[in-house]
């Protein structure tokens, strides 16, 4: 359940003369706060706050950034045109304007007044050297694909074009010009995403190499990094040059880079850290239960699914009646209950019923024995056999991490048990496994999905072409392209989710890929920290942040 916190600072003075007290509001005021806040004791409760990211980020360049370790660091350090704020909406930030063309193609943003963390000031060439890096293919950014709904972005970044046709102008340096290909309702929320956020363009083309040196690093958001020990620990200081500084009460950030979910834990529990756990972190299921128990542990719904991925073009799942009958086949709240656990809500759906809530209840029954058993006995008659037991042992790849062994061994006894056929286990890195997925070098397959903005739009079109890079399931569907298309030119937005979901009724119906459960977030928090900010896209910010002694 999203929870919203409402982000309420006072501090208690007492003044020495009359012994008088009286409250100062802090929120939305320019002062910094240099001794920490205090409670009514008078002792001050220092703003340094103490995280686990689990392991290096892959990097910190906002261009390259694709793994979650990476984006939640830059989350802290850098600022786009927008950001999501403490309640979820979409809000100016860079940008201090914004116009829209009555199309809905041409954004124009007139930007505040703001400085990177060495001085210099942040201008619109800063974005458009930042996109059109990002989209240069020489670059390599796996990032780049979000940058696709500027004009000429996916012609340049497919090595078809220029970077000169790219829709990213700097008309001035407080003017930013943007032309999309479509009307995209959706386009302020992305420009908070890091793939959208500038780069010091001055910076940058005196030294390449920016974003790998510290002495050198350069970034616009409430914090910036004063220490990067590799492998080890990263330390983010409140930017001074920041231009928000208001309602930014943290001193320092240190995260460290404690790769063991036991290890996070019991380092929570011993003071060490004053986050333990999910978006940022990983907790040990079975190492929660007490923290459930005593109403600790907290929980919040992700914009994101688990699913079995199908490689529709090798037999048998290049048959819808024996994809159906592998769906229906999975008891979804036996694996939550028994093994995922923590607030996990069964999927029979692609879209998480954040996004369309009539997805609570999905497309069909959970663990519906009785129809698996008679879409398999209509697939097996298509595909030339009369038993399940004629068709060769299905390789079921596998995550070695993170319990995904634990689930698979659990659907690959209901398959055999309800269905009577053989599956065997694969075994692989996290890497290797999506690799294989990528050339369709496998057969089933687990896999997940965070979204990058909240749309139903952004978990459908990725089947919306074979050749598409995020599916690797050799699926298409002519109605279903139609429908996306038809999405993509809809300006009416009650008109556009009518299309998305007719578009899903599609995708479900032909069952290309699995939905198994929709994501959750859980964590445990020092009791005195609040005003921290999670997206149900998992992202996770520490602008508001805070700690302040609770009332008894």
């Amino acid at each position: 359940m999203k929870k919203n916190i409402v982000l309420i600072l006072s501090m208690l003075l007492i003044s020495s003369m009359f012994l008088s007290m009286f409250y100062v509001a802090l929120f939305g005021k320019e002062e910094t706060v240099e001794e920490g806040l205090a409670d009514q004791t008078g002792k001050n409760l220092q703003q340094n706050l103490r995280i686990n990211i689990s392991k290096e980020p892959s990097t910190l360049h906002p261009g390259l950034a694709a793994d979650p370790t990476s984006i939640s660091v830059l989350l802290q350090t850098f600022e786009g045109l927008t950001r999501i704020d403490l309640w979820g909406q979409t809000v100016n930030a860079a940008a201090k304007v914004v116009k829209i063309s009555e199309d809905q193609k041409t954004y124009t943003f007139t930007l505040r007044d703001a400085k990177w963390s060495n001085g210099d000031p942040v201008i619109a060439k800063d974005f458009e050297y930042a996109w059109k890096w990002a989209l240069d293919p020489s670059n390599h950014s796996n990032s780049a694909y979000q940058l696709y709904y500027i004009e000429g972005a996916r012609e340049f970044n497919n090595g078809k074009g220029s970077a000169n046709n790219v829709g990213v102008k700097a008309i001035d340096d407080k003017t930013l010009e943007v032309k999309l290909v479509n009307p995209t309702p959706y386009f302020l929320e992305l420009t908070a995403l890091p793939t959208y956020f500038p780069i010091n363009s001055i910076v940058a083309e005196e030294n390449p190499k920016w974003a790998s040196e510290l002495g050198v690093y350069s970034s616009n958001g409430p914090f910036k990094m004063t220490e990067w020990l590799h492998n080890e620990r990263i330390v983010l200081k409140k930017s001074d040059n920041y231009w928000d500084l208001g309602p930014v009460k943290l001193k320092s950030i240190t995260m460290f880079m404690v790769d063991d979910p036991i290890s996070e834990l019991s380092m929570f529990e011993k003071g060490e850290l004053d986050w333990a756990g999910s978006p940022i972190g990983h907790m040990p299921i079975d190492g929660v239960q007490e923290f459930v128990d005593v109403e600790m542990l907290n929980s919040q719904s992700v914009e994101g699914n688990y699913i079995y991925q199908l490689n529709n073009s090798v037999e048998p799942f290049n048959n819808v009646n024996m994809r159906k009958a592998f769906a229906l086949a999975i008891n979804r709240k036996e694996i939550i209950d028994s093994i995922a656990k923590l607030g996990l809500t069964p999927a029979t759906a692609i879209v998480p019923p954040t996004l369309i809530p009539e997805n609570d209840k999905g497309y069909f029954k959970d663990y519906d024995v009785k129809n698996a058993k008679e879409y398999l006995q209509k697939g097996l008659e298509e595909l030339g056999h009369t038993e399940a037991s004629e068709l060769p042992p299905i390789t079921l790849s596998v995550n070695t991490n993170e319990g995904h062994e634990e689930i698979a061994l659990a659907i690959q006894k209901m398959w055999n048990e309800n269905l009577g056929v053989n599956v065997t286990l694969n075994n692989s890195s996290g890497k290797e496994n999506s690799d294989n997925i990528q050339i369709l070098d496998y057969e089933v397959a687990e896999t997940g999905w965070i979204g990058e903005f909240n749309d139903p739009y952004h978990f459908l079109k990725m089947y919306g072409d074979s050749n598409s890079i995020n599916n690797s399931t050799g699926w298409e569907n002519n109605d279903f392209r139609s429908l996306l298309l038809q999405a993509q030119n809809e300006t009416d937005e009650n008109k556009r989710l009518e299309i998305l979901k007719k578009a899903e009724d599609v995708l479900m119906s032909d069952m290309p890929v699995i939905p198994i459960y929709f994501y959750s977030n859980y964590w445990l928090q020092n009791e005195d920290l609040q005003g921290v900010a999670i997206s149900g896209l998992s992202h996770i910010q520490f602008k508001w942040a805070y700690f302040e002694k609770k009332q008894n």
